[in-house]
């Protein structure tokens, strides 16, 4: 008796634990001490003083991937939306941080950009490639 009830209990108590252990990063906006605080403070702290996005990004990515208490890896984009919401929520603990919000965002929209350029260019491409369109070649 005993065993079957901790083998119903045990997968919900896991999964609990889990969820659990990521509302940190769930709430990391609130609290400039913990990862996407540092990470916001890093990466402004790192603009203000003349750095450009890319080293700015890479040292507060970093910091925020080391300082999770998430199970799983940080992405890129949640990192930003971290310290996003770390700035927006705080902009007297990193003023004039606002206006460098826009470069964490910036290479995602160029990467997008390009990728809708090359699909763009490989579908016209691929219709100029035989000299007829679909309806013409069938058309008998």
């Amino acid at each position: 008796m005993l065993r079957s009830t901790l083998a119903r209990v045990l997968p919900g108590l896991a999964l609990a634990t889990a969820l659990i252990s990521a509302l940190p990063v769930a709430r990391a906006a609130d609290n400039p001490s913990d990862a996407a605080g540092k990470g916001a403070q890093v990466y402004c702290f790192m603009r203000n003083s003349g750095n450009n996005h890319e080293v700015s990004w890479l040292a507060a990515y970093a910091l925020i991937k080391r300082q999770s208490a998430s199970l799983f890896k940080t992405s890129p984009e949640h990192a930003a939306v971290m310290i996003t919401e770390a700035v927006v929520q705080n902009p007297g603990t990193f003023p004039d941080c606002g206006k460098y919000l826009g470069d964490l965002y910036a290479s995602a929209a160029l990467e997008q950009q390009q990728k809708q350029q090359r699909e763009a260019a490989t579908s016209s491409s691929s219709s100029s490639e035989g000299g007829a369109t679909r309806s013409e070649r069938y058309a008998y």
